[in-house]
C-alpha cells in the first residue's frame, strides 16, 4: 500500500551547498526513521519558499541513489508572516505500514510548523572500531558517566551465531542462516545501564563470549537479512533511549546522525595482547601468534564484506588507543561529547 511522509527544514543561507546539505539531512532522517530503502520511494515533491533559488533540492536524490522515483520541485505561494528559508517535502512510499505509523520529520526552525509531530530527540554516542580496539570497555564507562544505556551490537550478532552453532546451522550457507533467523528471539535487558542479552528466554550474556561465537558472529554479520533485522532492533532502541552504542557500522549505518561519532583503533600487537590478557584472566590457554593471525583475518573479513563493512565515518574522530590507559581514552571521548 502507499503512504506519505512529510518533512521540512530551514536553511541558514541561500547557497547551493547549504540547500543540498540540509536537503540530504532531511531526507536521510525520513529514510532512517521510517526504515526505508531507495526502492520503497515512489515519488518526491519538494517546495521551497521564494527566498530559496540557488539550487534545486531534488539534485540530492540522485546523489543518495534514489534514481527511480518521480520528482518535482515547486516554489511555494508567498504568505505574509510565513516561515522563511524553508524547504518542504512530501515523500510517497510503498510500505506495509499504516499511514498513522509514519514518522514525519521537521528539523531546525521548521519544528514550529508541526510541533505536535516532532518527537522528543534522543542522544547517541556511536563508537566503532576493529576487534580489540577497546570499544566495549570504553563504551561501558562512557554510558555509566552519561547515564545512558549501553548497547553492545556485537553481542546481538554473537547471539545469532551461537544459535547457529548450537543448532547445527551451516554458517557457510546464507540461506540456512536466513531460515534460522525467525527461530532466534533476541531480547535485551538493561540492568544499571548495562546490557544483558537473552536468546529464546535464556540468558546468554556469558555464553557468547567465546572465540567460536565471535567467529560465527563475523560470518552471520555478512548476511544482509541478518544485518537488516538486527539494525532494525538497534535503531528502535536508539529511538526511545539515550544510548552509547558500539560496533563496526554504527556511525556509518545504524546511527548515521549520531551527535558524537568515535572510531577507536590500535596496533594489531596491542589488540592481541589485550585478547591474551582476557583469556588468561578466564584461565583459557592461548597461543599469541594464533591470536595475531585471528585478529588480522577478522580485520580483513570485516573491512571487505559487501554489506556495511568496517570503515571510518567521514565525521568520526579517530583515536589510537595503543598504549593509552582506559581512563585516558574515556576522558578524551567525554571531552568530545561535552563539546558538541
Amino acid at each position: 500500500m502507499c503512504c506519505s511522509v512529510r518533512g521540512a527544514i530551514t536553511i541558514e543561507e541561500n547557497t547551493k551547498e547549504c540547500i543540498w546539505e540540509n536537503t540530504e539531512l532531511m531526507l536521510s532522517e525520513i529514510i532512517n526513521r521510517n526504515s526505508l530503502s531507495a526502492e520503497d520511494i515512489i515519488s518526491v515533491v519538494f517546495t521551497a519558499t521564494r527566498d530559496i533559488d540557488a539550487a534545486y533540492p531534488a539534485v540530492v536524490l540522485r546523489k543518495m541513489g534514489i534514481t527511480e522515483a518521480s520528482l518535482i520541485c515547486m516554489q511555494e505561494m508567498y504568505v505574509r508572516g510565513s516561515l522563511e528559508m524553508c524547504i518542504r517535502v512530501m515523500v510517497t512510499i510503498n510500505t506495509d505500514k499504516a499511514q498513522k505509523d509514519m514518522e514525519h520529520v521537521y528539523l531546525k526552525g521548521a519544528v514550529v510548523l508541526r510541533p505536535d509531530l516532532v518527537k522528543k530527540k534522543t542522544d547517541a554516542v556511536a563508537i566503532d572500531g576493529p576487534a580489540g580496539s577497546g570499544k566495549s570497555t570504553v563504551a561501558r564507562l562512557i554510558s555509566k558517566e552519561l547515564g545512558y544505556i549501553y548497547v553492545d551490537t556485537g553481542a546481538m550478532y554473537r547471539t545469532v551465531g551461537l544459535y547457529c552453532l548450537e543448532n547445527g546451522v551451516d554458517l557457510s550457507d546464507d540461506g540456512a542462516v536466513v531460515s534460522a533467523l525467525p527461530h532466534v528471539d533476541i531480547r535485551l535487558s538493561f540492568e544499571d545501564g548495562i546490557q544483558r542479552i537473552y536468546m529464546n528466554g535464556r540468558d546468554v550474556t556469558d555464553d557468547i563470549r567465546t572465540q567460536s561465537a565471535a567467529d560465527a558472529a563475523s560470518k552471520v554479520a555478512a548476511v544482509p537479512e541478518v544485518r537488516a533485522e538486527l539494525v532494525r532492533l538497534q535503531k528502535k532502541i536508539a529511538e526511545k533511549n539515550n544510548v552509547v552504542m558500539d560496533g563496526r557500522d554504527i556511525g556509518t549505518n545504524v546511527l548515521p546522525h549520531a551527535r558524537t561519532k568515535i572510531y577507536l583503533d590500535a596496533r594489531v600487537e596491542e589488540r592481541a595482547k589485550r585478547r591474551c590478557n582476557e583469556l588468561s584472566e578466564k584461565g583459557i590457554s592461548f597461543d599469541y601468534n594464533n591470536i595475531i593471525k585471528e585478529i588480522i583475518e577478522r580485520d580483513d573479513y570485516d573491512k571487505k564484506r559487501k554489506v556495511n563493512p568496517l570503515s571510518v565515518a567521514k565525521d568520526a574522530v579517530v583515536i589510537d588507543t595503543t598504549g593509552l590507559p582506559v581512563d585516558q581514552v574515556k576522558n578524551k571521548i567525554m571531552e568530545l561529547v561535552k563539546s558538541k
